[in-house]
């Protein structure tokens, strides 16, 4: 397989799982190996496979939790690709409030991940690591995607990780924007750019997303 180099400019998909269980209580499900898929996740996973027929995707990368492997097996099977496990890709984890649905420690819990997008990584989650350790770990599995001689790259991930990586590190998206647009289960951020050059947000969740303005970011 030939390399592309870093500074050719390639297209991620950030995919976030499908549903589970914890997402319908609410609760911060973030340590291993995580719940699994309901029903309707499964559902959701089968059916991104048609959603992403049009993309030439030459690998998948996945978070090691359940259902995030469980998301990524449809598309992988259809594209006769082996999934690469990553732990880079897993979930901001919740530290003191795993498992919590209290309205309080979701609060906090995401306090301290804005402070991770808004260029405070050095703030630490309560019994968990701090941005520094999360951005590092996810960047870490984007350059690889980017190394890996596929024009495309998809990565299964986790709604929280993709906010927040995204709001740090693509150069159209800020922390604003991300708090007001939840990315639904098996919704699809597309980033184009290279470690190199930076990132740039295409799409998320199905619609276009314009240049940064004076006052806000602009869907389209």
């Amino acid at each position: 397989m030939t390399v592309i180099a870093l500074g050719v400019p390639m297209r991620l998909l950030l995919i976030r799982h499908g549903q589970t269980a914890a997402n319908l209580a609410g609760a911060l499900d973030t340590a291993a190996p995580g719940m699994p898929l309901t029903e309707a996740g499964h559902r959701q996973a089968g059916e991104l496979v048609g959603v992403l027929r049009d993309e030439r995707i030459g690998a998948v990368f996945v978070s090691p939790l359940t259902r995030a492997r469980q998301t990524a097996e449809p598309l992988a099977a259809a594209l006769g690709a082996r999934p690469r496990v990553r732990t880079g890709l897993r979930e901001l984890e919740a530290g003191v409030w795993e498992c919590s649905t209290a309205p309080d420690d979701v609060s906090r819990y995401a306090a301290v991940a804005s402070a991770w997008a808004s260029g405070r990584p050095e703030v630490p989650m309560p019994g968990a690591g701090d941005g520094t350790e999360f951005l590092g770990r996810f960047d870490a599995v984007v350059a690889e995607a980017a190394a890996c001689g596929a024009e495309v790259a998809a990565l299964v991930t986790h709604g929280t990780a993709v906010r927040i990586w995204s709001a740090a590190r693509a150069a159209n998206v800020c922390l604003g924007f991300v708090l007001e647009n939840e990315v639904p289960n098996t919704g699809v951020v597309v980033v184009e750019g290279t470690p190199v050059t930076g990132w740039r947000v295409l799409s998320w969740a199905g619609q276009e997303v314009g240049e940064r303005t004076a006052s806000a970011l602009v869907l389209g």
